[in-house]
């Protein structure tokens, strides 16, 4: 049978084809080629598709922004579905508002792209000293200066689309005031706290009621004594591979020579200067005045060299320099007007400048100090070149370390030892490693994604070592599992003095709030009896010392119930019992007025963009596929909401 395949290869390949053919025709082309078009598409705008590979470039992206920004962010944070659905739901937008602007034809003009560019201060890291474009910056980004234009071309167009609207919301005289009101109304309100302590004295539960306490299922959790393990761990990260590293002497001073300007103090000078002014817009005739006078000065100056100070007091138009005889203290290049620090620099001490014109006027400059530009000696740098080769070096051997030390905790999941002692590491220990740490400071096992690797079933069963895990810039670590001990709920008995504890503090505030009810009917009943303090007036626009809850709870009673009573609950402290008197005359101030307005018209202009960009997803009707539309229902699920917005 095998020899006749061997021998009629190609008529079993027709063979295969009659075979594969009609299957391929029976599950149809149809679903063929829409399984193709769509298989890596996570979102379309317009038609247009969103790939999985834009939506993982993007991540990229903005991991690296998050971790400039915030270089002890947990790198777990990266994985969690908030954080990538955030990721997707900025790529829809730069989708959708690119989109818009190409049909409104928002294309922004040259001239403001440049002007933007000069003045905003986000790309001042990409201007040169003299204000042009630091194209090498760029091409170590992996941009030419044509996509950088573009680019910038292309976010004020999309800003323009919701700018029109989040720059004019425009409300009305009564939401305004509403508005107003809202923040600066002051309400007249008594009120007094009932506090648990208060109620304690009386509470002395028995055996059973404790053991009730301790068995009942909503408590449970309470009682649980935590899973916790003893660990094994390694660390791979730069200050390990430093350690490891040497560096000749002779190439710490080659580099001392090569980076000489590193290690050179930069020369300052100290100078004076008397100043006639005369700006760059003034009319001829009043320029060539102040020079004529700068030049008058000047050759006094020649005749006597002595009375600078005393003619810079007289004549100099500097006002903060002048009451000093003209003097600047030191300065640096970069700190003066160009043509006044190349006066400066190219003076000898003691020397006297001619007159030098600059957009301020005409002036007169003479050195009075000279400092820095010479080089630190070697030995006093030493220790910093080293360093700093030795982390360059670390930062050379990295890469391939990490791929071995990945592939090592992987290859041999048993032990951590053969890694340890490839890469010259340090097998550590911790016992009681908690799963869930809380306030407890674990430090590098304080991981979250480390430690749900560590804690999964699988590896904590066999005692295996986990994958590599990155949880900080250059920094890997994989850890085992060496004795584990499950959650557990004690006896009765082991825990019944924390049991009474939380008996009574649950007991107390339930007391405390009885109370607070009791009193409030009992006087509303009778409001001549009432033994509430002396009234306070609340606002939201001052800071009072009661809590949150009992502001909030005084200003929501609808002004045409007052007097009213009200009890709040304020979690561990206890009950409040309120009785909001009256509204009082509100008192502002029109600046008050003016300045709130403006603030709520920016709110409205804000929600009015955010319910014109989700008209324009329609529009564009934006879908979400394949992960991205898992994603999205994920998100959506009840509970999920809540979790993401707090997330973000």
């Amino acid at each position: 049978m095998f020899d006749f395949v061997r021998k009629h290869t190609r008529v079993m390949q027709g063979l295969l084809v009659l075979l594969i053919v009609p299957s391929f025709v029976l599950v149809g082309v149809q679903s063929y080629s829409k399984f193709m078009d769509d298989d890596g598409i996570v979102a379309k705008v317009a038609g247009k598709d969103i790939t999985q590979t834009e939506w993982d470039q993007a991540h990229r992206r903005m991991v690296e922004r998050v971790r400039s920004q915030q270089p002890d962010v947990d790198p777990s944070t990266f994985d969690k579905p908030e954080f990538k659905k955030q990721v997707l739901e900025s790529l829809v937008r730069e989708y959708v508002l690119s989109v818009a602007a190409r049909d409104l034809n928002l294309r922004a003009a040259d001239a403001r792209l440049v002007r933007m560019f000069a003045t905003d201060q986000q790309y001042a890291f990409l201007r040169n000293p003299d204000g042009s474009l630091n194209k090498e910056l760029l091409q170590a980004q992996g941009m030419t200066a044509a996509q950088f234009a573009e680019r910038l071309r292309l976010d004020m167009s999309v800003n323009q689309v919701l700018g029109g609207v989040a720059g004019t919301g425009l409300t009305s005289t009564v939401s305004n005031r509403e508005a107003v009101e809202a923040l600066f109304q002051v309400r007249e309100v008594q009120w007094m706290k009932f506090e648990p302590k208060n109620y304690v004295a009386q509470l002395n539960p028995t055996v059973d009621q404790l053991k009730a306490f301790y068995n009942s299922p909503a408590n449970t959790k309470d009682f649980m004594v935590p899973e916790k393990a003893d660990v094994e761990y390694v660390v791979l990260d730069l200050d390990v591979l430093k350690k490891g590293v040497s560096v000749p002497e002779e190439e710490l001073r080659r580099s001392y020579q090569e980076n000489i300007t590193r290690y050179t103090q930069p020369e300052e000078r100290r100078a004076s200067h008397i100043l006639i002014k005369a700006e760059k817009s003034a009319p001829a005739a009043q320029k060539q005045a102040a020079q004529a006078k700068a030049e008058q000065l000047l050759a006094q100056l020649k005749k006597d060299p002595a009375q600078f100070a005393e003619l810079a007091k007289k004549n100099s138009d500097d006002p903060g320099s002048a009451v000093n005889g003209g003097d600047l203290d030191f300065f640096g290049r970069g700190a003066m007007a160009k043509p006044f620090e190349d006066a400066a620099f190219s003076l000898k001490q003691g020397d006297i400048s001619g007159v030098v014109e600059t957009d301020y006027g005409y002036h007169i400059i003479t050195v009075t100090g000279l400092r820095g530009g010479q080089p630190q000696p070697f030995e006093a740098v030493r220790a910093q070149i080293e360093d700093d080769a030795r982390k360059q070096l670390a930062q050379r051997q990295y890469a391939e370390a990490a791929e071995s030390f990945t592939n090592k905790v992987y290859e041999q999941p048993d032990s951590l030892k053969p890694v340890a002692d490839d890469l010259k590491l340090t097998v550590q220990k911790a016992a009681d490693v908690l799963r869930s740490p809380g306030t407890k400071d674990q430090g590098l096992l304080g991981n979250a994604r480390l430690l749900e690797a560590l804690f999964d079933a699988s590896n904590r069963a066999k005692n295996r070592n986990t994958e590599a895990i990155e949880v900080g810039p250059n920094k890997l670590v994989s850890a085992r599992i060496v004795k584990y001990t499950p959650a557990s709920k004690p006896p009765f008995e082991q825990m019944q003095t924390q049991v009474r504890e939380r008996w009574i503090a649950a007991e107390s505030v339930k007391a405390a709030r009885q109370d607070a009810d009791q009193k409030m009917a009992m006087w509303k009943q009778a409001p001549d009896k009432a033994q509430l303090p002396a009234p306070v007036q609340m606002s939201r626009r001052l800071v009072f010392s009661q809590p949150p809850a009992v502001l909030d709870a005084a200003l929501r009673v609808p002004e045409k119930q007052l007097p009213a009573w009200v009890v709040v609950d304020i979690g561990h402290e206890g009950s409040a019992l309120l009785k909001v008197n009256k509204v009082l005359p509100l008192q502002i101030t029109p600046q008050e007025v003016q300045e709130t307005e403006a603030q709520f018209a920016g709110y409205w202009g804000k929600a009015e963009a955010d319910a014109y960009f989700n008209s324009l997803k329609k529009k564009y009707k934006v879908e979400y596929l394949n992960d991205g539309k898992k994603l999205m229902e994920e998100s959506a699920k009840p509970g999920e909401a809540q979790k993401t917005a707090s997330a973000l």
